[in-house]
């Protein structure tokens, strides 16, 4: 089912898929990562786990940040912050149905970070939280005056940085990126946490999904060999199984 959650002004386009029992179920929101989507199509990351969570019986909501996919507003006005509050306006949809039993959250990239951030402020709330090659980094990497091979002066931040691939960046995202507590913010989730990283990732290094480990007391790390940042290589199958089975619990 297609919906439109709005917040502040802007519609976000979301995707809800239930089990076919109809009774109440867990619910796992998914966070897609920097310049990408929901990616609702046959054989696409999400669209695989959404499958099998659904198989499952555990509902999905995927949905696109503002700026991207389907959704309104432009990329060049998108940032962390902005995308923790249309988390927190999905979420405050999901608390809104009466058929959620639980709610979970899944994060991939940037969405890790998202993710993770809004796990720590309603730490009361999120039940599970599964982080996919968390992209933590990004604070590091702004503070270094890079991102994504393009680089820039970290003290005197540009209103656009032209980012390969991804198109123009806000001056403002890497001013807010720079000063994220994104660990410390994280930490105050204490359930159950997954961190999955591939040691082929050349996006994000998995010192990232370590760090995660170190900080939060009740997560678990796996480091895949042969896994890329997208989640793809030799060793996808097992990372979306571990996922599946983790957030189906």
């Amino acid at each position: 089912m297609e919906l439109s959650i709005s917040r502040d002004g802007l519609c976000l386009h979301a995707l809800l898929e239930r089990p076919s029992h109809n009774r109440s179920c867990p619910i796992v929101i998914m966070c897609h990562g920097f310049g990408g989507s929901m990616d609702a199509y046959p054989g696409s990351l999400y669209q695989r786990i959404a499958e099998c969570l659904v198989a499952r019986g555990v509902a999905v909501l995927r949905f696109d940040f503002n700026g991207h996919g389907r959704s309104d507003g432009e990329f060049s006005h998108m940032d962390v912050l902005n995308e923790i509050e249309d988390l927190i306006a999905v979420l405050r949809y999901v608390r809104s149905c009466a058929d959620v039993t639980s709610i979970r959250l899944l994060g991939h990239s940037q969405g890790g970070v998202v993710a993770g951030m809004v796990a720590g402020f309603y730490h009361d709330v999120i039940d599970r939280l599964a982080l996919l090659a968390p992209a933590a980094t990004l604070k590091d990497d702004a503070l270094a005056g890079t991102c994504m091979g393009r680089s820039y002066d970290p003290d005197h931040i540009p209103d656009i940085v032209k980012v390969p691939g991804a198109g123009e960046v806000g001056g403002h995202y890497f001013r807010i990126a720079q000063l994220l507590p994104i660990y410390e913010t994280t930490a105050r989730f204490t359930g159950p946490s997954l961190a999955i990283h591939g040691l082929a990732d050349d996006i994000v290094d998995s010192k990232a999904s370590r760090r995660y480990g170190e900080m939060m007391p009740n997560c678990t790390v796996s480091l895949y060999p042969r896994l890329d940042h997208g989640i793809n290589g030799a060793d996808g199958d097992k990372a979306v199984e571990e996922v599946v089975d983790f957030l189906s619990v």
